[in-house]
């Protein structure tokens, strides 16, 4: 089979796509053909030894994947050959084929794509933990998405106005913001150009925002402080813009605010039922037709190295998606 091989820890570059055998399920696991899989910022720390859990090489990127079944390891029997899944893989998706635990698999509704099944389970998952079970964000409340126009930020937006809060949406320039209000954003604030603490205090009336959802950190954070409203809520997502922001108490003490970390790929393993819930919520919403990836772009596997690029240069909205021909795979 074909794969998107890390050898060395020297980031992109180091990636090359090579032939490996295909994988043989352990116990406890399934093995998938992956027919899409999706991109992700964290595809990039990995391949430069800086993710949490740390794989050693040789290894391929990849953390969620969507698929068929094509083999039932011992233990792993409530699934059947053949069955459309989307998993969450620790590693190994920039692949025609992966191995995965069947805890990690969930059943792909019909009406679903498989390139909206890879761009799903990161992205929405991380926003609706976040702001449904974290933050608990009401009906009513303000909500602030920071990155707007990224993989998370447009997720967040439709999710923040799936449970009823009035969404302001930050982003760097105009073709970004658009996207935005297109996915429900009720209020653009151009982080370029406009000061982001006197905007969203003046479409709060001078209050500030409920609940700051912010997977960028830096200036934003800091900006984040000083416009959250009494007893408000920032979400602490990421730090896409390369700097991790140092809290001065006094500013949480003042407004009894909270600062709530999200460790979403913890649930998994810690909190599983947390995990399940969601994604039944999330996949009733996609059935229903509330809530839809947005992908910006695919790629085949061949160009895995330039569809991560583009992700990690953020000149992407929304998703981006590898596309595998598996239809080869079991030859290997």
């Amino acid at each position: 089979m074909k794969a998107i091989v890390c050898r060395e820890l020297t980031g992109i570059k180091g990636l090359a796509l090579e032939e490996l055998p295909a994988p043989i399920p352990a116990v406890g696991q399934v093995c998938i053909r992956v027919h899409a899989c999706g991109v992700n910022f964290a595809d990039s720390l990995i391949t430069r030894g800086q993710y949490q859990a740390q794989p050693q090489p040789p290894f391929s990127p990849g953390f969620e994947v969507a698929g068929e079944i094509v083999e039932v390891g011992e233990g792993a029997a409530r699934f059947n050959i053949g069955d459309r899944v989307i998993a969450l893989t620790p590693q190994g998706g920039y692949a025609e084929q992966v191995a995965v635990n069947v805890n990690r698999c969930v059943a792909m509704p019909a009406v679903m794509s498989y390139e909206h099944g890879a761009a799903f389970p990161i992205v929405f998952g991380t926003s609706h933990i976040a702001l449904w079970h974290r933050a608990q964000l009401r009906a009513g409340e303000t909500l602030v998405v920071h990155g707007a126009s990224g993989g998370v930020g447009l997720t967040a937006v439709a999710i923040g106005k799936q449970l009823g809060a009035m969404v302001i949406a930050t982003a760097n320039g105009p073709e970004k913001l658009d996207v935005a209000r297109q996915h429900g954003a009720d209020h653009l604030v151009d982080t370029r150009y406009e000061d982001v603490r006197a905007r969203i205090k003046a479409l709060t009336d001078g209050r500030g925002a409920d609940v700051i959802y912010d997977p960028v950190g830096g200036d934003l954070f800091t900006a984040s402080l000083r416009c959250v409203a009494f007893e408000g809520r920032i979400l602490v997502i990421g730090f896409a813009g390369g700097t991790v922001p140092q809290i001065p108490a006094n500013h949480l003490l003042v407004k009894n605010v909270d600062v709530i970390g999200l460790n979403w790929p913890a649930y998994a393993e810690l909190n599983p039922r947390v995990m399940t819930e969601s994604f039944q919520i999330l996949l009733q919403w996609y059935v229903a037709g509330a809530i839809q990836p947005h992908i910006s772009a695919t790629y085949p596997l061949e160009q895995a190295v330039e569809a991560l690029h583009q992700v990690v240069t953020r000149k992407s909205t929304g998703k981006v998606v590898i596309t595998v021909d598996g239809s080869k795979s079991d030859e290997s």
